[in-house]
């Protein structure tokens, strides 16, 4: 019996005892401070989201910030470190040498930081350019399929390649329809998120004229045409500031440069002997100063072109 009994006294089920719950490894106090700061500085640019959103930058704001402070970091320390050593070389007490290290990397950091915050709307015009580039081919391929009768998800495959920028963002379109969005949300969500305001016009009203049901063909061939009247008008309107800005590089690039050069060395050698200048180092300054007008020009005339091709 005492047998038994033992035996049933094994067999009964051990009693239930909870494991006391073990949390994750808390963040130290300078973890805590750093995220903190860094969660300060990122509330400090609220539309730095949505810039990498429309960029194609794979990273939320914290940690895009974080990895800007550090390469802001290591860029200021290095630039700063061959100012010091140019300091140094042209004797400059240590008390000075110290200070103008300190204004240099603070300088140097704030626009280096600056630098990196502003990089994705760099992205974000370049990636707009490049869309409007192609945009109107791409859409006239689009609008002669349509009225060829094939079905609109057929014909954003039939441009999602061979268009550059814009075959990605149909691309995204179809990948979007074939995981189980619906049409219309997929195009609707692309174009709130493309950087074109050209593509977006056009993604809105096919998703608007998949809603209430009207032609896509028309709505779309109407939409083009706007597109291209608005392009025709930019490309006059560009035809027209190149007069000013030629005659601005003609004045200032070519024709005072030469002619101050002949005057400066008729001047000099009516004075004489009296002055001593420096000769090489004149023509040197002039041949810096057109070199600067001349890259300013070229700027202004390639920031004023039109991205586009009609």
């Amino acid at each position: 019996m005492v047998k038994v009994e033992k035996l049933k006294e094994d067999k009964s089920p051990a009693p239930f005892v909870t494991a006391p719950f073990r949390a994750e490894k808390s963040q130290t106090s300078k973890e805590l401070a750093s995220s903190h700061f860094i969660s300060y500085i990122a509330s400090l640019y609220p539309q730095l989201k949505k810039d990498l959103k429309i960029a194609q930058i794979e990273k939320d704001p914290q940690a895009y910030i974080q990895e800007s402070l550090i390469y802001s970091f290591f860029m200021s320390f290095f630039i700063t470190l061959g100012l010091l050593l140019i300091f140094v070389s042209i004797h400059l007490d240590i008390l000075s040498v110290v200070l103008l290290g300190i204004l240099s990397f603070i300088l140097v950091y704030f626009l280096a930081f600056n630098t990196f915050i502003y990089r994705p709307k760099v992205l974000i015009r370049k990636r707009a350019k490049e869309i409007d580039t192609e945009l109107v081919f791409c859409l006239r391929h689009l609008l002669i399929e349509l009225r060829a009768g094939v079905v609109l998800f057929d014909a954003m495959v039939g441009v999602s390649r061979d268009y550059g920028e814009v075959s990605k963002e149909f691309n995204s379109i179809v990948e979007k329809i074939s995981l189980g969005v619906p049409t219309s949300a997929a195009i609707y969500e692309v174009g709130q998120s493309t950087p074109s305001n050209y593509l977006k016009r056009v993604l809105l009203q096919i998703a608007n004229a998949m809603t209430s049901g009207s032609d896509i063909a028309d709505s779309l061939e109407a939409v083009l045409n706007q597109i291209s009247q608005e392009q025709i008008i930019k490309i006059k309107e560009y035809a027209q500031k190149l007069n000013p800005l030629s005659m601005f590089y003609m004045v200032f690039g070519m024709i005072i440069p030469s002619i101050g050069i002949t005057l400066g060395v008729i001047i000099l050698s009516l004075l004489g002997s009296s002055m001593q200048i420096n000769g090489p180092n004149i023509l040197i300054s002039i041949m810096l100063v057109v070199i600067v007008i001349q890259f300013i020009f070229v700027s202004i005339v390639d920031r004023s072109r039109p991205a586009f091709y009609l």
